[in-house]
């Protein structure tokens, strides 16, 4: 992944570029699952647009990024490996 496409997904994460390029994945990834728990309203692990947009609106705004597989949901999973990229 290049640095251009690491900066737009860490801006589509609401993470810093400083803070997220330096940071320890295991810090990283548990401000990721923070995030995710807090948005995710129904407690079913997976993350809406609709249940992003009040909570994540980066996640949102990006959404057909991440949902790769059209499934209409995310999980922290797939957020936090794109992060890890």
């Amino acid at each position: 992944m290049s640095l251009l496409s690491k900066s737009l997904l860490y801006f589509a994460l609401g993470l810093s570029v400083c803070t997220a390029a330096h940071a320890d994945n295991s810090v990283r990834n548990k401000e990721i699952a923070d995030r995710f728990a807090s948005c995710d309203k129904n407690r079913d692990g997976k993350l809406t647009k609709e249940e992003a947009k009040g909570c994540m609106p980066r996640i949102y705004d990006h959404f057909s990024y991440i949902d790769t597989d059209n499934k209409g949901y995310v999980t922290v999973a797939q957020i936090q490996a794109l992060a890890s990229k």
